[in-house]
């Protein structure tokens, strides 16, 4: 009561505080300006890489005739600091100091000018990630006008480049009358774990196909990587492997697998993918880090060299805090694929010696991620891209015409 009576205060009270007020107000409409500022700039990249898709020829509809989307997290979630093996969210500067200075001292990151430097890196990838599908449409038009293959057979699947065993494993999951039980004994698991380990291609397949990747990698054409874990490694779909290789081999041998072994990942209805491979070499990415893929089912295939170490290990579902996750490793053969969920978080122990290549494919379903988006646990907000972008669909309501009046 005494606050009213006193005139000073009174003032203080009509007129201070719709002061701060507005002031706050105005802060909070920067920030929002700044942001809505960040989103157009990327959705006229997309907007562009959308246009510049059309204008790239193609051999065949890798996509379905159908539209996908990247949801809008990509440019913000999930950013990886390599140096302190760290992934963090990204929206202004402001959040980023609030929610992050603090707790990057956790990691080693103590001064100012370590600071200075992990809010580059995250700005720089930012760029990278907004500038991603233009880059990767120019790469591949490029790819195409110069590229001159060594061994132009690759690029087309033919079921000579598989072993024979991956031949009778898939014939016997197309039949209907097959149960999980049935096929198992062609694979190998551990008891709860659902990794499956099978032979997939030849020797002979795996060899040219090595020898492909690494002529292509000794030209001086662009290559994008496939992440930013993996600093060496190839696209294949700006390769040119998609239409005629990687699509089919999903569609028509790894979907009547999946279906049997991973039916609650939507393993029937896989329907877009991003393919790459890696690379393992003294003095150059030596191991990858515990992760998991964005991607419903995975399928790693090992394709050579020689190299010593470098075992898989397996975790536990994402969703398992890390100090209670359990860790079995799994031994990695030449010339043989480890299918396993996208979300069970994994990765790969140094090599000791040698050289080792990896056939990388993420199988996605946009019938279970057009739900949940697997990178930020939300109804995914859809932003247009090119090619596959990150498997959403847009979804479309059937109407029942005979109940319509």
């Amino acid at each position: 009561k005494k606050l009213w009576v006193d005139p000073k205060k009174k003032i203080f009270q009509i007129y201070h505080v719709p002061l701060v007020s507005q002031f706050m107000t105005l802060f909070r409409i920067f920030r929002v300006a700044k942001q809505l500022k960040t989103v157009r700039k990327t959705e006229l990249l997309l907007q562009k890489a959308g246009n510049m898709a059309r204008q790239v020829p193609t051999s065949g509809s890798s996509a379905d005739d159908r539209e996908f989307y990247v949801c809008s997290c990509f440019f913000t979630n999930n950013f990886y600091l390599k140096d302190y093996n760290v992934h963090v969210v990204y929206r202004d500067d402001t959040q980023f100091t609030q929610e992050y200075k603090e707790r990057m001292k956790k990691c080693g990151c103590h001064t100012d000018e370590q600071w200075s430097q992990v809010v580059s890196q995250v700005k720089t990838e930012l760029e990278r990630r907004q500038n991603l599908f233009q880059q990767s449409l120019e790469r591949t038009r490029q790819i195409r006008a110069q590229y001159r293959p060594l061994h132009p057979h690759v690029y087309t699947l033919q079921e000579s480049y598989f072993a024979p065993d991956f031949l009778e494993f898939v014939e016997a999951c197309r039949r209907s009358e097959k149960t999980l039980d049935d096929v198992m004994k062609s694979i190998t698991s551990q008891p709860d774990d659902r990794v499956y380990e099978f032979p997939v291609f030849t020797k002979q397949f795996c060899q040219e196909l090595m020898e492909e990747i690494s002529h292509f990698e000794e030209s001086d054409l662009p290559k994008g990587r496939p992440n930013t874990m993996n600093n060496y490694g190839i696209l294949l779909n700006e390769l040119g492997f998609d239409d005629g290789f990687i699509t089919p081999l999903r569609t028509d041998y790894l979907r009547p697998i999946c279906r049997l072994l991973f039916p609650d990942w939507g393993g029937d209805a896989l329907d877009s993918h991003k393919a790459f491979v890696v690379k393992y070499k003294i003095g150059e990415d030596l191991d990858l880090s515990y992760h998991y893929d964005n991607a419903e089912v995975t399928l790693n295939v090992s394709l050579g060299k020689d190299f010593e170490e470098g075992s898989l290990y397996f975790g536990s579902m994402r969703q398992v805090p890390h100090s209670e996750a359990s860790y079995r490793e799994h031994k990695h053969h030449p010339t043989f694929g480890i299918l396993h969920r996208g979300q069970h978080k994994h990765g790969a122990m140094p090599i000791e010696d040698g050289e080792r290549y990896n056939l990388i494919i993420w199988m996605r379903s946009s019938k279970v991620r057009n739900q949940l988006c697997p990178m930020c646990d939300q109804k995914p907000t859809l932003v247009r891209t090119a090619g596959f972008g990150d498997g959403f669909t847009k979804e479309t309501k059937n109407v029942d015409m005979c109940s319509v009046s």
